[in-house]
């Protein structure tokens, strides 16, 4: 206990061991679907399923132990979704770039990650971000993973009239979410410990009683082999060698600097990390290097770029403030990987109470917006609905630094605009242009 109390400085952040436990094993239940969403992903690149289990597996533990330990940061990393798409379905199937080639240019990415956040930039870059823009992208994140938990699990779906419909409220899973949902509500609003946790237990329950998520089929498998694509990112860097590979690294760069930018910044809002007279996050920057180095390591072990995670603030809303939070996500990481079987009565339909009720509690942030003053309204509305209808943390965070020192030009406020948010707009700009 002394030794933990070191480490993490539990008395200092109001928090204690049992509530560290029950945020990291919230925000890993919030986030286990990764370990079947990944391999099934980059599966379809011509890897190995079982390979990139295993080495989402490391990614997730790794990233989360250096988070945990070195940072002090309640966020727990994993590959990430978006990023892993693009990694299949842009990288490998529309450019025919083979799958061992991409690797390095995650890993490259990686070292570019390092690079910039020794040199300190990148630390600056989440400082020097205004306050409202920080809150607008805490607020922004909420939206957007309400809107996860609601499509995931079909509540919400695709419409060729009008973009999203409700889902088929007479299909058993849709049905099963929504009682999750409601439950979740119930043990919130009575301001239950652990009420979001407790909320995914009881619906996986019900799930399993009423024959809608099938019990699993054993308790303990062996550890699939790593091997096949393992160390792939390193043997095949000779193979950068044109400028569509430098197209992939550079996205790989901007759009893994700024998810994992943004869900620090709102995670960071959401635990009250952020320091009210400067409006500086505390610890960024060893947080920014975590995830730096969580990347390069996981393009090592064989996949797609890791980042933080936006189910984090999952178990930050039932207690979480430190880095013990991330430990215990990644020791549960390293039991799921002898238990893989149980995982799957883990679906999108009980994750999706956590996910919308997080939502809902990081929207409370954005009473600190000034919204009569339209020059900051205008930056914070963007970033916020831009998050939600591009599906999209990093573009919605772009389209926010682009309007930001345009408005404030117009207002007569340029001298508030710093350097750094100049250089930004301009980046953001250039990206739009060439690479999205």
């Amino acid at each position: 206990m002394i030794i933990l109390e070191q480490l993490f400085h539990l008395r200092a952040n109001h928090t204690s061991v049992r509530r560290e436990l029950i945020g990291g094993l919230t925000t890993f239940l919030a986030m286990s679907y990764i370990l079947a969403v990944n391999p099934e992903l980059l599966g379809s690149a011509g890897m190995s399923k079982t390979a990139v289990f295993t080495a989402t597996v490391l990614a997730a533990m790794v990233g989360s132990l250096l988070m945990g330990l070195v940072a002090n940061f309640p966020v727990a990393l994993a590959p990430g979704m978006g990023l892993n798409a693009f990694f299949t379905y842009t990288v490998v199937q529309e450019w025919h770039i083979p799958w061992q080639t991409a690797l390095a240019g995650v890993f490259v990415a990686g070292i570019l990650f390092i690079l910039l956040t020794l040199s300190k930039l990148r630390d600056k870059l989440i400082n020097l971000i205004p306050s409202a823009l920080k809150y607008a992208v805490s607020a922004g994140i909420g939206l957007f993973i309400a809107f996860s938990g609601l499509q995931t699990s079909g509540i919400i779906v695709a419409d060729k009239s009008n973009a999203v419909a409700l889902g088929n409220l007479h299909n058993p899973t849709v049905l099963l979410a929504i009682f999750g949902i409601i439950v979740g509500v119930m043990l919130v609003t009575a301001n239950v410990t652990g009420g979001i946790f407790w909320g995914m237990f009881i619906t996986a329950a019900v799930g399993m009683i009423f024959g809608i998520i099938p019990l699993p089929t054993g308790i303990v498998s062996a550890v699939p082999s790593v091997q096949p694509i393992f160390g792939q990112a390193v043997t095949h860097l000779g193979d950068i060698n044109s400028l569509q590979m430098v197209i992939v690294i550079l996205t790989f760069f901007i759009i893994g600097l700024f998810d994992t930018s943004g869900t620090l910044v709102g995670v960071a809002t959401e635990a009250g990390m952020v320091d009210q007279e400067s409006g500086e996050v505390k610890g960024v920057g060893k947080a920014l290097f975590s995830g730096a180095l969580a990347t390069t390591l996981g393009s090592i072990f064989g996949t797609s770029p890791t980042t933080a995670y936006v189910e984090s603030t999952s178990g930050v809303a039932v207690g979480a403030r430190t880095g013990l939070s991330s430990v215990f996500v990644a020791l549960l990481f390293a039991v799921a990987a002898f238990f893989s079987p149980v995982l799957t009565v883990i679906t999108s339909a009980v994750t999706a109470s956590a996910l919308i009720i997080v939502g809902i509690l990081m929207l409370s942030n954005v009473q600190y917006i000034d919204w009569t003053k339209f020059e900051i309204a205008v930056p914070a509305f963007f970033t916020m609905i831009m998050m939600l209808l591009t599906y999209s943390i990093s573009e919605g965070l772009a389209v926010g630094f682009i309007f930001y020192p345009i408005t404030m030009t117009v207002k007569g406020r340029w001298r508030e605009v710093n350097a750094l948010m100049w250089t930004m707009m301009v980046v953001f700009i250039l990206y739009f242009a060439f690479v999205a």
